[in-house]
């Protein structure tokens, strides 16, 4: 059996984002500690009907999965690895950076816990201000001194791109800051505004910039990155050569997934499923739903497809062949050619994918690719 990837949704947070339309919400000691025996109910309900079942990634996703606190994360890190075993795994926390988190880090390192997830979203002041974050510069800048010295090397931090108001001067700030630091990983995401978040309601006063202003700002973060050491592999993603999320591949590679919590996903078993967005739901024993309106169906050539080109290795020959029997159809080849010229897209006997230019224009793009499928 393949091994899997384990996703586990901590839905705390201490406030929420202008931005966020993750499914989040407040909790105390009661909840959590609620919520944390629940988690551990669904792991040793796994182990029983998939026995042989090993997880060789760990995510803890949210959220502000820290809130749950050392001794919470560790149980829940203990019933894992007595479950699935977590040989050589990554296993992935996600932080604010805001507070003393060292004691916290030292305590789920020595648990297992060898990769950081840090939300800065900006360097500028402004910017964070504008977001609603709570931290500084300069917590983020501690709260990555704070992992490494808790002996965790691998720190990925987010950014947020096209924010209201953002220059390329504060951009390059950003991104620099984040080389300085000394990360081994990248995030950069360009804003969207989601509707049922803050920022829908004012979305008309709000000082977004453009199609083509954020295209700049896509482009020239990726080349900052890219100039700092930090390769990107995937539409916003960036890392040092080896330290690519090995969890978030298996996405983008469609290998198997058990996401576990209120709002988590799955793709396990050839099948896609998930919980709703309800903690009462989750907690009362409320069991996950299928996915039932994907207009690609789940394990597809199309969706192996439409993940696969979000990577900057795109679609590969041999691989689909090994996977699926078959190469890369010819009508999709002959679709990406027509792009071609226009720098979107690159065909070879080997691959099909898409250029940086083309990861831009990637929803349409997708789409015309896969409609022959």
């Amino acid at each position: 059996m393949q091994p899997v990837g384990l996703y586990i949704h901590v839905p705390f947070c201490s406030g929420k984002c202008p931005y966020c339309d993750f499914f989040s919400l407040r909790g105390d000691d009661r909840t959590m500690n609620l919520y944390t025996n629940r988690i551990i109910e669904e792991i040793k309900k796994y182990k029983l009907e998939y026995p042989d079942m090993t997880a060789d990634t760990l995510y803890f996703g949210g959220g502000t999965p820290s809130l749950l606190g050392a001794e919470r994360l560790c149980r829940i890190l203990t019933a894992a690895r007595q479950a699935f075993g977590l040989e050589n795994a990554e296993i992935t926390l996600e932080a604010n950076p805001d507070g003393e988190l060292q004691p916290l880090f030292e305590q789920v390192h020595a648990a297992g816990v060898n990769r950081v997830s840090l939300g800065l979203q900006s360097a500028d002041e402004r910017e964070l201000r504008l977001l609603g974050r709570q931290h500084t510069a300069q917590d983020a800048a501690r709260a990555v001194e704070d992992a490494h010295r808790a002996g965790i090397a691998n720190v990925s931090l987010d950014l947020m791109l096209a924010v209201p108001g953002q220059t390329a001067e504060t951009l390059q700030k950003s991104v620099q800051f984040c080389l300085q630091a000394g990360v081994t990983h990248l995030s950069m995401y360009l804003l969207r505004i989601e509707p049922h978040t803050a920022y829908w309601q004012r979305r008309e006063q709000m000082d977004l910039p453009d199609d083509d202003k954020a295209a700049e700002l896509y482009e020239k973060a990726c080349s900052l990155a890219e100039k700092g050491g930090l390769r990107q592999y995937e539409i916003s993603n960036f890392a040092r050569p080896g330290q690519e999320s090995r969890h978030n591949l298996k996405y983008w590679d469609l290998a198997p997934y058990l996401g576990l919590g209120p709002a988590a996903h799955s793709y396990f078993g050839g099948k896609r499923f998930y919980w709703p967005r309800s903690l009462r739901g989750f907690l009362a024993g409320e069991a996950p739903l299928p996915e039932e309106d994907a207009e690609i169906p789940a394990g597809s050539f199309a969706e192996y497809a439409m993940l696969r080109l979000r990577l900057t290795a795109g679609l590969r020959e041999a691989d689909c062949r090994k996977r699926f029997g078959h190469g890369i159809p010819d009508a999709m080849r002959r679709t990406a050619q027509r792009y071609v010229p226009a720098g979107l897209t690159q065909v070879s006997p080997e691959s099909l994918r898409l250029t940086r230019r083309g990861f831009l224009v990637s929803n349409p793009l997708l789409a015309d690719l896969l409609e022959e499928l």
